[in-house]
């Protein structure tokens, strides 16, 4: 159980999974007589006393002795040197045309359905929401709104209320039609 919890555990990324690479994995360590790379002399000897591959041999020693690379290698201390990381490799999904399709699509249906939210609602509901929420800059105070129409801002509050309540409604319902 231990050994199966170190080869589980011991990277991130498996480095023995079949039979034979597990049985080097346990006997190379002990096996090599120095930490650097083994001669072919030793790689022979190693792969004829545990029964495996000289290819497979080289293998687990390449895996053995290759430092962890991180998923996304910062380049903040050396700008000139290149560092290859696996995130790296990964291709880049955001101008994929399904993709942007796809989101290009769902904001429409999300537009289409806020306007159907919004024209639901009195025209008075309608410019407190629009004012208070939907203003890209200067969103309006209650106090400001209230002074507008001649009501209290405590008032504005309950109308501005219901109506993201009414929306909210209108909104779920359309989901649940789509």
């Amino acid at each position: 159980e231990i050994f199966d919890y170190v080869l589980r555990n011991w990277r991130i990324v498996k480095v023995a999974t079949t039979k034979a690479q597990r049985k080097l994995f346990f006997n190379l360590r002990k096996a090599r007589a120095h930490t650097g790379w083994m001669n072919p002399q030793e790689i022979d000897a190693l792969a004829t006393s545990l029964n495996v591959s000289v290819a497979n041999v080289k293998e687990m020693e390449a895996r053995l002795t290759s430092p962890d690379v991180p998923f996304d290698a910062q380049d903040d201390e050396d700008e000139d040197a290149f560092r290859a990381s696996p995130a790296g490799t990964l291709q880049d999904m955001r101008y994929n045309p399904e993709r942007v399709m796809a989101v290009s699509t769902a904001e429409t249906a999300q537009q289409e359905q806020l306007s159907r939210a919004l024209n639901s609602l009195d025209a008075r509901s309608r410019d407190i929401v629009r004012r208070r929420w939907l203003a890209e800059d200067n969103k309006e105070t209650l106090h400001e709104l209230a002074a507008e129409y001649k009501i209290s801002a405590e008032r504005i509050r309950q109308i501005e209320k219901k109506a993201l309540g009414d929306m909210k409604r209108a909104l779920h319902g359309a989901t649940l039609e789509a």
